[in-house]
């Protein structure tokens, strides 16, 4: 075993200050006139410090070799969410750090890294060490469109090992009820119908460009030749308030919508699902409403850097799926989605079936983003 040379400094500074402990700070010279028996106790000084190098040293690999064979986990984790604090994704992954921190015995940190569509976050964790010690909470735009949609982003896709599905959720095609009523809009046709009227006009908003609810909305719009404008929020809560507000006139928006819903505040037209959804049975699909081609779903997953050994994502697996057994935590994810639990390889699956799918859409649509 060879020790390198950043370790002679240390041995070198502890030199110095028993030198200064036995003679203060006068020189070498200066030690032999003031004692005639200092070269001796130089040398032994410099064999006594040689030993306690060497005892330092040899501990070093020792301590490491030792803190590798802990089982895993044997520190706190981190979870990245590319998103602001209070949006859906970062709801979902404080949910699942909760989960994650009971079955797993550590501590779980949620760090929000906000920006370009989820994808500042997301590239933190495809450069993070493949350890199982930092993983990744965000949804299906951020890993199946963003890398082909932004040129500037450098992951993608296979840059991730994917863990687990965690719900998946369709869009709800809301409008702000006030903005409605005025225009006469009370289902898709009729939004699709003012557009054409008032080419333009019609404003929509989305967790961010590129973001899925932006390409279903634009995708869909293109389909029926109307002209929309537009406009990306750093997560699809701001939106949906925007929408609220009446600052926008309309949104695909998520399961939060609801309870708005619920009270007035949005209107809703239909939904990107293949069946009506039970919270809101009155509310046609897309396909009812006459558009057969817009069924579109999302989900919110977990997933690690590329290369992390298969054990860990198997046992951090086992520690989410776990998250199914508390019916509070359940009651809080079914507010945002469908609860899936997917499992490692299903997930995979998944993602490289998607992947192609949105990839035709941004070509089709000729979407560039810088």
């Amino acid at each position: 075993m060879k020790w390198e040379v950043k370790n002679e400094s240390k041995v070198e500074e502890v030199q110095n200050k028993v030198q200064n402990k036995m003679y203060g700070t006068k020189s070498v010279h200066n030690m032999k006139k003031l004692d005639p028996q200092g070269d001796k106790k130089m040398k032994l000084a410099s064999r006594l410090l040689g030993l306690v190098a060497a005892l330092g040293l040899f501990a070093l690999p020792t301590a490491q070799a030792q803190n590798a064979t802990k089982p895993f986990p044997n520190k706190s984790l981190r979870i990245v969410v590319g998103f602001p604090a209070g949006s859906v994704t970062d709801t979902v992954a404080r949910l699942m750090a909760e989960q994650l921190s009971k079955s797993l015995g550590q501590t779980v940190i949620v760090e929000n890294k906000p920006g370009a569509n989820g994808s500042i976050g997301v590239g933190e964790v495809a450069r993070a060490a493949p350890d199982g010690y930092t993983l990744l909470v965000t949804n299906s735009s951020s890993i199946t469109i963003n890398p082909q949609l932004y040129k500037q982003i450098t992951y993608k896709a296979s840059d991730f090992a994917p863990i687990s599905m965690i719900l998946e959720a369709p869009f709800i095609l809301t409008v702000n009820p006030d903005w409605a009523k005025k225009n006469s809009v009370n289902s898709a046709k009729d939004l699709i119908a003012y557009s054409k009227r008032n080419p333009d006009k019609l404003s929509y908003g989305s967790a961010g460009q590129g973001n899925i609810g932006h390409l279903s909305f634009v995708s869909w719009s293109n389909s029926t030749g109307v002209k929309t404008t537009h406009v990306p929020y750093k997560s699809a809560s701001q939106a949906e308030l925007a929408v609220i507000s009446g600052e926008l006139d309309a949104i695909f928006d998520t399961q939060s919508a609801i309870p708005h819903i619920q009270t007035g505040k949005l209107k809703p037209l239909a939904v990107t699902s293949a069946k009506r959804m039970p919270q809101l049975p009155e509310v046609p699909t897309m396909a009812e409403a006459g558009y057969a081609n817009s069924e579109v779903t999302f989900w919110m997953g977990l997933l690690a850097p590329v290369g992390t050994p298969q054990p860990i994502v198997q046992k951090i697996y086992d520690a989410a799926k776990q998250i199914t057994s508390d019916s509070k935590a359940m009651a809080a994810l079914k507010l945002n989605g469908e609860p899936v639990m997917m499992d490692p390889a299903s997930f995979a699956q998944r993602i490289n079936k998607e992947v192609p799918l949105w990839g035709e859409v941004i070509r089709r649509e000729a979407l560039v983003l810088d």
